[in-house]
């Protein structure tokens, strides 16, 4: 294992330390570009964010570079690099350039896109998700080569870096299928992630799903005297409450039909692993919003609550006045906003289909209900531990981090299920973030040392996965 000092230092982990500066510097330019997909207003600055990844790879020596803007998704950029030996495989590295955006900008404690780099730590929006691992895989591309002494990585590296990743995706099923042969490979290596902490890095082998929607109950056309009319029909706001206390059992679980007929749980080994990272309830409960208390389901750690398990979560209660003091009526309707985690094998259209005959069973007469999908949803997906990439996976970062490296997964979501489902390829997870990087949030940062060993990791995935996947 390296980091004995009587072994000479790994090839790639010099190449990283001597291309760091400029890697570093580059970073920087990119994240002074706003980005901002979800804002018309950045869509320029998409743009020239594509451009300047694009030309970055071309300076890198990529002989295939394009950057795909024929509309109407915002512009994705796609690159190859052919392996010295015409039967290596194929791999493809899926990324993102857009950000979000960065209200409110007063609680930055430097500029969002004034890249600042603060000892270990640089600022920018960005920086963690997804640029900074963006380059961090350009530099592992690099540092391969160097290493190796190549011209040519010992795979076929692709990169497919999108634009509207913070937006749900909305144009990627349409890209892969314009682009399905410019995109075909063996694996894709998803580079959208974080390892646990600092100090216990892991590899994460999966991702929860989301499905979202809006339930509007209506009662009559407008308001009405709570004196005249209360007790007389029904309330909106009260079958709201009650639609919400019937969504889950007295241990939590949630109580839409055969909500967990699908439910894959975890192998014990991945469970093996979850138990032996380190977890400290007080931090956890800090680094939620400043929760008082852990709750969940039963038998589950909380780990495993929101990486294996499936949830379903109130995000808002509306209906009725909410102003200063009292307003004594019978609202004409109410809402109440709802997200369902889920994880493999659930699917979001079932959810859905469930969902809405949950709200059906609790609509009392004389009321309607409507559910209102936020979109389709997005599937999980979890990548088979016993796969041959998985392994290279965990090899090459425990070479890179000089320590033995666990499973995890992450509680959020993204396209990992869709690239599978499309390519018809597996996924695995090559990221080197930490999950208080602050992502979507103001002051978002990367510790710029673990992205050097996330680059490091990524050198030595190109070196080991021709011996894996022949």
């Amino acid at each position: 294992m390296s980091g004995d000092p009587e072994e000479p230092e790994h090839p790639e982990r010099a190449a990283v330390a001597a291309l760091a500066d400029d890697f570093v510097a580059g970073l920087r330019e990119w994240l002074a570009i706003p980005s901002i997909g979800v804002d018309p207003a950045h869509h320029g600055d998409v743009h020239a964010s594509a451009r300047w990844l694009a030309e970055a790879l071309r300076r890198d020596g990529w002989p295939d570079v394009r950057v795909w803007d024929s509309g109407p998704a915002l512009p994705a950029v796609y690159a190859c690099l052919p392996a010295e030996d015409p039967a290596a495989p194929t791999v493809l590295v899926y990324g993102h350039h857009d950000v979000q955006p960065v209200d409110p900008v007063e609680q930055w404690r430097h500029p969002p896109f004034d890249p600042t780099l603060v000892g270990e730590e640089l600022f920018g929006r960005g920086a963690s998700d997804d640029k900074g691992q963006v380059a961090m895989h350009l530099l592992g591309v690099r540092a391969h080569l160097a290493a190796t002494g190549a011209d040519r990585p010992a795979v076929t590296l692709k990169l497919f870096v999108e634009g509207e990743e913070e937006s749900g995706s909305p144009h990627l099923t349409r890209l892969l299928d314009e682009h399905r042969d410019d995109l075909a490979c063996d694996l894709v290596v998803f580079t959208d992630t974080p390892l646990y902490s600092r100090d216990a890095p892991t590899v994460c082998t999966g991702q929860r799903g989301v499905y979202g929607a809006e339930v509007v109950l209506t009662g009559g056309a407008s308001d009405v005297h709570s004196g005249r009319a209360g007790g007389s029909v029904p309330n909106p706001a009260t079958a709201a409450a009650r639609l919400v206390a019937a969504l889950h059992d007295d241990d939590g679980r949630v109580r839409l039909r055969d909500f967990y007929a699908d439910v894959v749980e975890p192998t014990d080994a991945e469970r093996a692993d979850y138990a032996e990272l380190p977890f400290d309830e007080d931090v956890w409960l800090a680094n939620s919003g400043g929760a008082q208390a852990l709750a969940g389901e039963p038998g589950w750690s909380t780990l495993e609550r929101v990486w294996v398990r499936p949830t379903a979560e109130v995000n808002g209660i509306s209906g009725g006045y909410t102003g200063p003091g009292l307003k004594t009526i019978v609202p004409a309707s109410a809402s109440v906003k709802l997200s369902f985690r889920l994880v493999p094998d659930q699917r979001p259209e079932r959810v859905a289909d469930a969902l809405r005959e949950f709200v059906a069973a609790h609509t009392p007469p004389g009321l309607r209900a409507e559910v209102v999908a936020r979109g389709d949803g997005v599937p999980p997906y979890a990548v088979d531990v016993s796969h041959p990439a998985v392994g290279a996976v965990r090899d090459a970062v425990e070479i890179a981090f000089d320590q033995p490296v666990r499973f995890s997964r992450t509680g959020g979501s993204g396209p990992a299920a869709l690239l599978h489902g499309w390519l018809g390829v597996p996924v695995v997870y090559l990221g080197a973030t930490l999950p208080d990087d602050r992502i979507h949030a103001p002051n978002e940062r990367v510790v710029v040392p673990l992205l050097l060993r996330g680059a490091e990791a990524a050198a030595h995935l190109w070196r080991l996965l021709p011996g894996r996947l022949s």
